[in-house]
């Protein structure tokens, strides 16, 4: 049974009234930052990292970590969703507003669309639209101190306003791209999109699901 159709089988919770607002349908309130990913760790040696803008763009780019850490640095406060149902208020991120990144590398996205290229094979479709907002980060620290291994170290993608999965860790790649073409996760029955508070988890389907997927998985 693949990950989708184990969460489509999950007791759906009751969202607290007082919350709803806040907490989209379907998710549980936790103050744990549960740690889900796909395949190892990625160990790194920073002065070998890079980070590759490409595809549909004025010019290709292959920028350094320490590139990354000379651009504009911002810090937001966010909540984030995850399609296993949990959600977690007022994170703290320190990192590069992407907006702010494609200044600063110099680079004209020429595709609406962003296919996010994490290590291990791992990709996650974004509309253009998605990323240039003021809370979408390359994020490279979490309250104050480095991102941790488990957490995408040295470098995730933060996108709040999407389902977590679209918040690729280990980020290595950008890729530009006049097509909305599916990731990894978008191949394997989760929604092209991701909006937690239209419930877009899965593909073609108007949801019922439920929360206990993450609970079994390890915490920070």
């Amino acid at each position: 049974m693949n990950k989708a159709e184990r969460i489509k089988r999950m007791r759906v919770p009751a969202v607290d009234p007082a919350l709803a607002r806040r907490l989209p349908p379907g998710q549980v309130l936790t103050e744990r930052f549960p740690i889900l990913h796909e395949g190892e760790v990625p160990v790194y040696d920073l002065e070998t990292w890079t980070l590759r803008v490409f595809g549909e763009v004025d010019r290709d780019v292959t920028l350094s970590y320490a590139d990354i850490m000379a651009m504009p640095q911002t810090t937001i406060t966010c909540d984030i969703h995850c399609v296993t149902r949990w959600s977690r208020f007022d994170n703290r991120f320190t990192g590069v507003r992407f907006r702010d990144f494609l200044a600063a590398a110099g680079v004209t996205p020429q595709g609406r669309y962003v296919m996010l290229h994490g290590d291990y094979g791992y990709t996650a479709n974004v509309a253009l639209t998605d990323l240039d907002r003021d809370d979408v980060l390359l994020a490279h620290s979490f309250d104050g101190a480095p991102l941790t291994d488990k957490h995408g170290w040295p470098l995730r993608l933060i996108v709040p306003h999407l389902y977590f999965w679209k918040s690729v860790k280990w980020l290595r790649g950008i890729e530009f791209m006049n097509e909305n073409k599916p990731g990894f996760w978008e191949q394997n029955g989760f929604h092209l999109n991701g909006d937690p508070f239209r419930e877009e988890r899965f593909s073609g389907e108007a949801l019922p699901i439920p929360e206990d997927e993450w609970e079994k998985k390890e915490f920070d």
